[in-house]
């Protein structure tokens, strides 16, 4: 009997088979965090980008409050003191319109307020719009409290200001007004009409008036009784239909010029239609100012109150004239 040698594969060691299974599973391991660290890096790049592109809230904030908030200011006159009230701030404004426009009714608006001194039509006088040394001078006297009228509340003012028609030198002198109102933080609040026809007739009307004195010899301007309105609203004019439509463009360009000269400065653009039909106009005013919210009256009296025919001698050959033009709704009632 031959002997038959056996020869029995060996067995691996399971420390091998150990280190191969590690080995595998670190590389996994290594593979699976690798994928992540990308994902994570291209998320975090990607919210680094938005927010580099998102502005910053607080910018946007400033930058839609900052018209809204008039600048401070704590004036100190020479002719008095302010007393208690020399820590109170005081904001500047001007009212820039053009005659029979209802700035004299706003005026008296804005005065029924208590801390609010309009002061009037200050350049009405040639000396004080001569020249721009002038103009300053005046300004300057108004915006230190130092300028005396029945409107003023001389310590305890909130705000100050006044009156300026565009054709008392404010055109003239844009650029240095212009300046000025900016460096000195003044708030500009634009009066005008709508229907320049109906400004045309109250314009020709009080003229007559300064040399008829219909009201026992004595020119007014504005009046407090329906029958000082009646006896003003008798004159009816005649109004020069060939010249009415360039008269009216003309009256128009003024008004859009002087929006353009001060279009750098805070402002605020009313219409007297506006001011009589919405209730909420006078408060956009006040929060303009920066001043309490208060309720505004005004003892005026409407001179020319109804439809335009009743106030113009010739009014068919007005009619005439604008019908079918862009000015024909000054034609009708507006309010």
């Amino acid at each position: 009997m031959q002997d038959t040698l056996l020869i029995k594969p060996s067995k691996k060691s399971p420390l091998f088979l150990r280190t191969i299974v590690l080995l595998f599973a670190m590389v996994c391991g290594i593979y699976i965090c690798t994928v992540c660290i990308k994902q994570i890096s291209t998320t975090v790049t990607k919210m680094n980008i938005q927010v580099i592109q998102s502005p910053s809230p607080d910018s946007n904030i400033i930058t839609q409050l900052e018209p809204r908030i008039p600048t401070l200011h704590y004036p100190k006159p020479e002719t008095f003191s302010r007393g208690e009230c020399s820590k109170n701030p005081v904001r500047f404004f001007v009212i820039l319109s053009m005659q029979r426009s209802g700035s004299g009714w706003f005026e008296t608006l804005l005065n029924s307020h208590v801390n609010v001194s309009s002061n009037g039509e200050i350049f009405s006088l040639l000396e004080r719009r001569k020249n721009i040394s002038n103009i300053v001078q005046t300004l300057e006297k108004v915006y230190n409290l130092d300028w005396f009228t029945s409107a003023s509340k001389n310590e305890c003012s909130a705000a100050v200001g006044f009156k300026w028609m565009l054709n008392q030198g404010l055109v003239e002198h844009h650029k240095e007004i212009v300046e000025y109102f900016n460096q000195r933080g003044v708030s500009l609040i634009f009066l005008f009409r709508k229907n320049l026809l109906r400004r045309m007739v109250s314009l020709l009307a009080n003229s007559y008036d300064r040399y008829a004195k219909l009201l026992n010899g004595t020119h007014k301007s504005h009046v407090h009784s329906q029958q000082e309105a009646t006896a003003l609203s008798s004159y009816k004019p005649i109004i020069n239909s060939a010249s009415l439509i360039s008269d009216l463009k003309e009256i128009g360009s003024a008004a859009v010029k002087a929006l353009e000269y001060f279009n750098s400065t805070r402002h605020l653009v009313l219409y007297y239609e506006d001011l009589i039909t919405n209730c909420t106009k006078l408060k956009d005013v006040q929060e303009f100012l920066g001043i309490p919210q208060m309720e505004l009256t005004s003892r005026q009296v409407k001179i020319h109150k109804g439809p335009l025919s009743d106030f113009v001698k010739n009014w068919d050959d007005v009619n005439k004239t604008l019908t079918g033009t862009e000015y024909e709704s000054f034609l009708r009632a507006d309010y």
